[in-house]
């Protein structure tokens, strides 16, 4: 990874409090694939701007081999984070790209693009996150736009408790994230806390923000999150960020990001603002105008 020292700590004074937990239900999309929808769309309007994340992660390869064959998308953006295993895109666009081990995968749908996320591997374990951002009405109807970034290209610093942490948008402690987005300024970084470590992220009032654990056990806010579960944090005003800590050592996700407080119509993989654009989405889709 691209290891940079961090130049600004983060004290946070006041960490938010656990709201809710959330363990998620099992599900499977694309062509059969197995896996744990954690943020669904009742939970859309209270995690603004985010949309959905999914969680995946199985060492049988008919829980994932089928793969996401084409399928549409419109008006958001995919950020797909490969904790192991390989994946191969290929869009509408004219993108190609391979998401391996560490890395990540961040498309902007826009206006529209027909896409594919196939396995490149037919046995060992495939495990990861795929997580959907919302655009603003402004730009839902942007052009496409795709990159991969190699786990060796993600912004990545350690603390002086050994705290590990992947900058994948956003900044952390001075440490600038591999995507920046003006409107949701999404903050998403992957953690490794070590035993007995523990971590503090400022997070701006007003924007909402959840973890994820998918190693170990995390105390969050006073309360204990465990694997697989989602913690939703607070909105109190006066507190100004989390503070993390585990016991035994542990791995996760903290995303956060500035709601944009529009309304969200959601058909599908199609997410605007009205019913009349749903429309649109899909007669569009129909007559091989999306792209």
């Amino acid at each position: 990874m691209q290891e940079v020292t961090a130049v600004a700590a983060q004290a946070v004074h006041q960490t938010r409090g656990i709201e809710r937990i959330v363990s998620g239900r099992n599900t499977s999309d694309g062509d059969g694939v197995r896996l744990t929808r954690i943020l669904t769309q009742e939970l859309q309007q209270r995690l603004d701007p985010f949309l959905m994340l999914d969680l995946f992660g199985s060492d049988n390869p008919d829980d994932y081999i089928g793969g996401f064959p084409d399928h549409p998308h419109r008006g958001f953006e995919t950020i797909t984070f490969m904790l192991e295993g390989r994946m191969s895109h290929r869009d509408s666009a004219g993108h190609e790209g391979l998401l391996e081990n560490g890395g990540v995968q961040w498309m902007t749908a826009g206006r529209g693009v027909i896409h594919s996320e196939l396995p490149e591997q037919e046995d060992g374990r495939m495990e990861g996150f795929q997580l959907w951002l919302n655009l603003p009405a402004a730009e839902k109807m942007c052009a496409p736009w795709y990159r991969d970034f190699s786990a060796e290209e993600l912004p990545r610093f350690v603390t002086a408790a050994g705290v590990t942490v992947t900058v994948i948008a956003g900044t952390s402690h001075g440490v600038a994230g591999a995507v920046q987005r003006a409107a949701t300024a999404p903050l998403y970084l992957d953690i490794a806390l070590p035993a007995g470590a523990s971590f503090s992220q400022s997070i701006p009032v007003g924007h909402n923000a959840f973890i994820v654990v998918y190693r170990g056990k995390v105390g969050a806010g006073g309360t204990a999150v465990g694997e697989r579960q989602m913690a939703i944090m607070d909105n109190d005003a006066s507190h100004d960020g989390v503070q993390l800590a585990s016991e035994h050592g542990a791995r996760l996700i903290l995303v956060a990001g500035q709601p944009l407080n529009e309304t969200i119509v959601q058909y599908g993989p199609f997410v605007m603002n009205t019913e009349a654009e749903i429309h649109q989405a899909i007669a569009d889709y129909r007559a091989g105008r999306l792209a």
